[in-house]
């Protein structure tokens, strides 16, 4: 079984908001993973893309066959702030946290016992259902 996976560092983001894009796709197939990276409204899922699709180049290069390949675990560790000063009224100053945050993007072949398995299973239920309206 193929396992690939891909990191990017320091992503002007922060973890929290990457997080939420990175539940979107866990679990999924790599191309419906891209398709929801695709059309998803957040800055972040371009760059979530990116990384899943090194993770999967790098599966190929293992000799994985893509149509099996799925997202095993995708997940979002915060990285270092920049801290900078704005200037507040009466001569006081705020600080602002620019956060930054590591994209991890792991990729795994399914295997094919499970694909198998999934297949029959939807084969049995279909059979069931001719059966019951056959009875009617």
């Amino acid at each position: 079984m193929v396992q690939a996976e891909a990191t990017s560092k320091f992503i002007r983001t922060s973890a929290q908001k990457a997080g939420l894009v990175l539940d979107l796709i866990r679990g999924k197939d790599v191309n419906s993973a891209l398709a929801t990276l695709q059309f998803t409204r957040k800055m972040i899922a371009k760059d979530i893309e990116k990384v899943l699709r090194s993770a999967i180049a790098n599966a190929q290069v293992k000799n994985g066959d893509v149509d099996r390949l799925f997202v095993s675990a995708c997940y979002a560790g915060q990285g270092p702030s920049m801290k900078r000063i704005r200037p507040a009224p009466m001569g006081r100053a705020f600080r602002v946290v620019k956060r930054t945050a590591h994209l991890t993007v792991a990729v795994a072949e399914r295997p094919a016992k499970a694909i198998q398995a999934s297949k029959a299973s939807g084969v049995k239920k279909t059979e069931g259902k001719s059966k019951k309206a056959e009875q009617k």
